[in-house]
């Protein structure tokens, strides 16, 4: 394992597992995953430092880069918002009302920025952030090309147990995978990727770079992502965010219930395993577990083909005759308002 110190972050460790050299007749992708914490409650320092570690990894050559789940807006890991069945306290919810501060709007000015950071460092960006919807809230991941420009984003479609109390549902219009100059690219957020038919979709679009941000740190997660690398027949890109007690809010602005007292500031609340595995299930780099860092690899485009010699989940290896998927991906809204839709429809006629 070859380790490079960064010179941007003395807390960030550049890691590259594989031999960074290339065979220039075979199309390869330098992948960057960020291992790194939130800035809680500071959405401002948390973009700035976005973009140092963005600079960072593009210095090194990368082309993509993808960061961790809720990056932008914050994890609330360990917080329960004040919540018990058929209670909510103040306290939960001025927490709550801080968060949906720290969010963002999409678009919106954050986004602006995001952008021009992918245009001018010259990469591919995908970034987990906490949407704002009004006043619902969406774990959403934002895509962004070299050229700054916003491409869209994917909203997680099930939220995982008490993150159901502040986060929305996603809907099937949300699912992803953009045809870029690198390949074919979308994400699914931490636990979504245990869900077969929202892969076997996103398997059906073509997806060649498999981005899955996350909040899961357990050794379980491996299996997961190696699994996902076999089935899809693609590369997977799984960034997770490293986080000691000290970068969240001291008690009793912020508390991690039920562990609160067994914390000092340095105790890892997330110890991250941010990894890239190929379409043949190699751990191409990672599992890191050391601190933050910036995680490379290099993606040997070919590896698609010869993986879906052996298995094309969608392709030669499916029965459609006896077993298929339907995917709802149009838009749902709670309102109608027919006025609007006619209005449509007139301008469609013209």
């Amino acid at each position: 394992m070859a380790l490079v110190p960064t010179t941007a972050a003395a807390d960030t460790q550049l890691i590259a597992e594989v031999d960074m050299g290339s065979d220039v007749s075979v199309p390869t992708v330098r992948a960057t995953v960020v291992q790194a914490s939130t800035i809680f409650y500071d959405t401002p320092a948390t973009l700035d430092k976005a973009e140092r570690l963005l600079a960072e990894a593009a210095g090194f050559g990368s082309q993509l880069v993808v960061f961790p789940e809720a990056f932008v807006g914050g994890y609330p890991r360990g917080s329960n918002f004040g919540v018990s069945i058929g209670n909510r306290t103040p306290k939960g919810k001025e927490e709550f009302r801080k968060y949906h501060a720290a969010a963002i709007d999409v678009p919106g000015p954050e986004v602006d920025r995001l952008a021009a950071m992918a245009g001018k460092y010259r990469v591919h960006l995908v970034m987990g952030v906490i949407e704002r919807d009004g006043y619902t809230l969406y774990c959403t991941v934002l895509f962004f090309d070299p050229q700054g420009r916003y491409l869209g984003k994917h909203r997680k479609v099930m939220p995982t147990a008490l993150e159901r109390i502040i986060w929305g549902f996603g809907d099937g219009s949300t699912i992803p995978v953009f045809e870029t100059s690198i390949g074919k690219i979308g994400a699914a957020i931490c636990w979504e990727n245990r869900m077969p038919l929202l892969r076997t979709a996103m398997y059906a679009k073509g997806i060649e770079i498999y981005c899955a941000p996350t909040a899961d740190s357990r050794d379980t997660w491996q299996a997961s992502m190696t699994h996902i690398a076999l089935e899809g027949g693609c590369f997977v890109l799984s960034a997770n965010q490293f986080c000691r007690r000290k970068d969240y809010p001291p008690p009793p602005d912020y508390v991690f219930s039920g562990t609160e007292e067994e914390l000092s500031p340095d105790s890892v609340v997330c110890a991250g395993g941010s990894v890239i595995i190929s379409p043949s299930g190699t751990i191409l780099a990672g599992p890191n577990y050391d601190g933050e860092a910036l995680i490379s690899a290099d993606l040997d485009l070919g590896d698609i083909a010869r993986a879906k010699f052996d298995f094309d989940v969608v392709g030669h290896y499916a029965r459609p005759e006896v077993l298929s998927l339907v995917v709802r991906d149009h838009p749902t809204t709670p309102v109608t308002f027919t006025s609007a839709t006619a209005k449509t429809e007139d301008s469609c006629k013209n």
